[in-house]
Parts: structure tokens; C-alpha cells; sequence
């Protein structure tokens, strides 16, 4: 069973920086997609953004230019660095990963606050 640990997550002012960490653990399968999406209330879950197998990234309009996604292909983890937040990212992100027998898997959600 696919194990995905979070972290990264909390309260900051609008401007300001963080950086979301997250590492799979327990398949043998390789992942072909990593990502972020996240869930404000009242809202749908919306991809973040992602990187696929061959290094292509892949970004919500909203994020683009303050957001940057990296992978670890070693460690099996990636990281999201948020710059210059705005309220409205304010969400729990879920780190999400796919498998190359095109399941999905989440982990269990980090709250990240941005205060106006």
C-alpha cells in the first residue's frame, strides 16, 4: 500500500513564502505522476500543479510564476515552493501520486492558511 507523508504546511501572511514536502513510500510500482491539488471549503479539489515521468510540470493559471514543483525520482518525493501567497490559496493541499497502472493516491492533507 502506498504510503505519502506531508509536510510543509501553516499560517502565513500574504506575501509571504512556503514550501510543501511530500514522499511516497510502499509500491513497487513506478510513479509516473506526482502532484499537488488542493480543496478550499465550499470548493472542488483542483489540481496545484504536477510533474510527470521525462520532467514536464503542469500548473493551475492561478499559481503560474509563484509556484515551482520539483521531484526527487530517488527519493520518491516532491516539493512545491509557494511564493508570494495570496488568501485565496488559502486550502488543504493533498499531495496525490499515479501509478503506471493509472491508480491514484492521496495523502492526508496539509492546511495552509494566507492571511490578508
Amino acid at each position: 500500500q502506498v504510503q505519502l507523508v506531508e509536510s510543509g504546511g501553516g499560517l502565513v501572511q500574504a506575501g509571504g513564502s512556503l514550501r510543501l514536502s511530500c514522499a511516497a513510500s510502499g509500491s513497487s510500482f513506478r510513479f509516473n505522476a506526482m502532484g499537488w491539488y488542493r480543496q478550499a471549503p465550499g470548493k472542488q479539489r483542483e489540481l496545484v500543479a504536477q510533474i510527470i515521468t521525462g520532467g514536464r510540470t503542469n500548473y493551475a493559471d492561478s499559481v503560474k510564476g509563484r509556484f515551482t514543483i520539483s521531484r526527487d525520482n530517488a527519493k520518491n518525493a516532491i516539493d512545491l515552493q509557494m511564493n508570494n501567497l495570496k488568501p485565496e490559496d488559502t486550502a488543504v493541499y493533498y499531495c496525490n501520486v499515479r501509478d503506471t497502472l493509472v491508480r491514484n493516491f492521496w495523502g492526508q492533507g496539509t492546511q495552509v492558511t494566507v492571511s490578508s
